[in-house]
């Protein structure tokens, strides 16, 4: 089976920023969708990320390294979570994402990993 990789985006921050209750709800519908992944054999692994605030860019240029603080990237969303799964194919991957963005209420990009062949 193929690994694809489910990223959950979020605004950091903006106008869509979850009350407490609204938070507790998604991490009990993240965990019981967690559940249902590991049931399924589908789960590799998962993960929730801090803010992008916390992020740190590394770059190797010129025989040198150069860290700065903050985002890679200048966006309004960013990467708050992701899963890595098994599937037989896209459409599998895409059922799988469809029920991640139910539980986390976020937008779930969905990418599937090179492998050897490709």
């Amino acid at each position: 089976m193929k690994q694809y990789l489910l990223a959950g985006y979020s605004a950091e921050g903006g106008p869509e920023v979850m009350t407490e209750e609204e938070m507790q709800r998604a991490y009990q519908a993240v965990d019981a969708f967690n559940s249902e992944v590991q049931a399924a054999g589908a789960w590799v692994f998962a993960g929730g990320l801090h803010p992008s605030s916390t992020a740190t860019v590394v770059r190797a240029q010129g025989g040198q390294v150069i860290t700065t603080d903050g985002p890679y990237a200048e966006t309004k969303e960013q990467i708050g979570g992701f899963w890595v799964i098994r599937a037989a194919d896209l459409d599998a991957a895409l059922d799988w994402a469809a029920r991640g963005s139910a539980a986390c209420g976020w937008p779930v990009e969905v990418r599937p990993f090179q492998d050897d062949a490709e």
